[in-house]
């Protein structure tokens, strides 16, 4: 059987390991792919790092566009990253007619509209599994194995970087600032982590999960983003004595009004199995009308597991070349033409729980200021804590949890509790899901 010719876009870490994985275990995946995946022309601007990663056993360019108009080429595994020259790359090589394989979140979550359509119409697959949760297939799972259920949410640890920094905050209980110094030396955290601990990279995945879930566009302009950054050591601890831990989790919802889209820090049941997700791994919790709670647990990066994930799409891609284009899976799982465009839900209609820390001065009636505030606003406690003031000071922390209510009544409510002059500085509100 004639081979699949590849041409590989960056042969950085996760392209070395997608290139050593399938040379390693070519013999298994030929018997599953029913003929060989060859990666015959490898594109980067390092050649040197791509003579030492291939041991001279493709054709090397710094040019990648001679790869996406080399005609010999099937499928285009597209690994630079980025919005700009990637999307060049990407819609070019479609409309040469090849298939591609790409693990750029970013640019799906930006431009995969775009991208669909012109793949849609030219007849090839773009295939995605590498771009959410790194070796966790969480992309076959909800457009394949779950295509029975009506999907009601999805709720994941989908950037390990942060997870890896609230693990040790919770440890060691130490500050936000030390332990991203922390990650940084270890390399789990890049010398920019913007994207990280601000959770644009969580962003950009639960995009793409919420599409497939929910047969809705494409949506990140949308999204609501929150990172960690301003998470501090003690609402970790107040959480902890709560019966909760703090995970920056991406959540997306159908509601009868429409898609929730957000990411943000959140506290979760201890006792959930999402919650001892620790370090720098991955979890993804869907819940389907028919099968329940479903949890996908793995390693999200690291040149391996994401190989893994880069290979499987190739091994797919390979069964289906030949295929009437009509009866292959859809890239998001519904129908072109049935696809769907929900509104996306602004943040101050969303409906959760809450977590309120408050300083306030430690005098009589200033709980009985607050809660009746609360309760203007519909707003019902769930349970407190009211520390003890420290030897000395006239002020302390109350910490609450409340029942389901809408943002915008916490909005309202903590407007006002603020302006009292009991209370004083900011009040720290964080969003609480059960996951039930």
């Amino acid at each position: 059987m004639k081979p699949i010719n590849v041409g590989l876009l960056g042969i950085g870490t996760v392209g070395g390991g997608t290139f050593t994985v399938l040379k390693r275990n070519a013999e298994e995946i030929t018997r599953r792919a029913g003929r060989p995946i060859l990666i015959t022309r490898v594109a980067d601007k390092n050649l040197e790092l791509a003579r030492k990663v291939t041991g001279g056993a493709c054709q090397l360019t710094d040019d990648a566009f001679a790869v996406v108009n080399d005609p010999e080429i099937d499928i285009i595994v597209e690994l630079i990253g980025g919005y700009g020259v990637a999307r060049e790359l990407v819609l070019r090589a479609i409309e040469n007619g090849k298939h591609v394989v790409t693990a750029n979140k970013a640019l799906l979550a930006t431009h995969g509209n775009e991208i669909f359509a012109a793949a849609q119409k030219q007849g090839v697959m773009v295939a995605f599994e590498a771009a959410v949760a790194g070796g966790i297939p969480i992309i076959k799972a909800l457009r394949e194995g779950l295509t029975a259920n009506r999907i009601e949410w999805i709720a994941g640890i989908i950037n390990g970087t942060t997870n890896f920094i609230l693990s040790e905050m919770r440890d060691k209980g130490l500050p936000f600032a030390t332990v991203l110094k922390e990650a940084q030396r270890l390399g789990y955290a890049e010398a920019d982590p913007t994207f990280d601990v601000e959770g644009i990279d969580a962003a950009h995945k639960l995009t793409i999960m919420s599409a497939i879930a929910f047969g809705n566009s494409m949506s990140f302009d949308k999204a609501h983003i929150e990172g960690i950054s301003k998470l501090e050591a003690a609402d970790i601890k107040y959480a902890e004595q709560l019966g909760y831990r703090i995970k920056l989790l991406g959540i997306t919802k159908r509601t009868p009004e429409g898609v929730e889209l957000r990411v943000h820090p959140t506290l979760i049941p201890a006792k959930r199995l999402i919650a001892n997700v620790e370090g720098a791994m991955n979890a993804v919790l869907v819940k389907g009308d028919a099968v329940g709670p479903t949890l996908y647990y793995g390693k999200g990066a690291g040149a391996e597991p994401t190989a893994s994930s880069i290979i499987a799409d190739l091994v797919d891609v390979t069964r289906m070349h030949t295929a009437d284009p009509e009866h292959r899976v859809p890239h998001l799982a519904f129908q072109p033409d049935a696809m769907v465009d929900l509104p996306i839900l602004p943040l101050s209609e969303v409906i959760t729980s809450y977590y309120l820390r408050l300083r306030v001065e430690d005098k009589p009636g200033v709980l009985a200021d607050i809660t009746r505030i609360l309760a203007d606003q519909q707003i019902s406690i769930d349970a407190m804590i009211q520390r003890e003031p420290d030897e000395g000071e006239d002020q302390t922390d109350i910490i609450m949890l409340t029942h389901k209510t809408r943002e915008k009544n916490v909005d309202a409510a903590i407007t006002r509790i603020e302006a009292l002059a009991v209370v004083k500085g900011k009040i720290t509100r964080l969003r609480l899901e059960e996951l039930l």
